[in-house]
């Protein structure tokens, strides 16, 4: 069965090259660039993992992880969060709200790939 990546980043150089990698790889991946309308998304259908931005448009990867992690059909979601603030307190904030992987910006492909096989192992 295939795997199913959400991507919510408002980059498109970014979410387009996320969606290459891992698409090549055998992952089905959906992007979003809209935190608050990918959040109801991930509520209704949730995927097997998220990539997910910290700086988005009208909503923090802090107020969706904090979200996700409220609710029971999302409380266990794996979450990678990749962002380019990679300061010691955006990563220990992101541990508090229950981020499973955080990585930082500029990141090299075969390491996103294996955070990703890594966390969508069944």
């Amino acid at each position: 069965m295939v795997k199913r990546v959400l991507v919510i980043e408002d980059e498109p150089n970014i979410s387009e090259a996320l969606r290459f990698i891992l698409t090549r790889n055998g992952w089905q991946v959906d992007v979003s660039a809209d935190g608050n309308s990918a959040l109801a998304a991930l509520c209704s259908d949730p995927p097997d993992l998220l990539i997910l931005d910290l700086m988005l448009p009208g909503i923090s990867g802090f107020d969706i992880l904090q979200s996700l992690r409220a609710q029971d059909g999302t409380r266990n979601l794996p979450v990678l969060m990749l962002t380019a603030k990679g300061h010691a307190a955006d990563r220990c904030e992101a541990e508090r709200l229950g981020v499973t992987r955080f990585m930082t910006k500029p990141f090299a492909n075969a390491d996103v790939l294996e955070a990703v096989r890594e966390l969508t192992v069944s």
